[in-house]
């Protein structure tokens, strides 16, 4: 599994609960442009639409070789889930304040997936209690680091 991008605000606007893996509907030209590495996650999500899971925001650049076979670097593309993950999924969004999330992208094998994450929005306060907690974390094993080398 080698990964092409990374959502970085994911786990830091929201509490993630649970992970799966979910394949992706995309175009020639859109392939050849992820593996440049020319891709965005950071605005996008997933929705539920009639049964169906559906990845807004995500931006693929336009490949630059591609020709009439280009297409929207914005649209919307479509989740391979089976159904009972999707129902799984029903049931998880339904309840208050879940949201789907796409973590990561990466490649298994030739086929490019999409990590999503279910969890619910953090607050500011969270938001700032997880900062202090990863700069204590660094202070820690700065200090440990250096009476190492003593």
């Amino acid at each position: 599994m080698s990964s092409v991008a990374k959502n970085p605000v994911a786990r830091h606007n929201y509490e993630i609960s649970e992970t799966l893996e979910a394949g992706i509907v995309l175009s020639g030209t859109e392939i050849k442009s992820i593996r440049n590495g020319k891709v965005n996650l950071k605005e996008s999500y997933a929705m539920i639409k009639n049964g169906e899971v559906y990845i807004y925001g995500m931006h693929i650049s336009k490949y630059e070789q591609g020709n009439i076979q280009n297409k929207d670097p914005l649209r919307t593309r479509k989740l391979l889930l089976n159904k009972r993950e999707i129902n799984k999924l029903i049931g998880l969004v339904q309840q208050k304040g879940y949201s789907l999330v796409p973590i990561s992208l990466y490649f298994k094998g030739n086929f490019i997936k999409v990590e999503l994450g279910i969890g619910t929005g953090k607050k500011l306060y969270d938001k700032r209690q997880d900062i202090a907690k990863k700069d204590s974390q660094r202070k820690i094993e700065r200090a440990l680091k250096s009476n190492r080398n003593f």
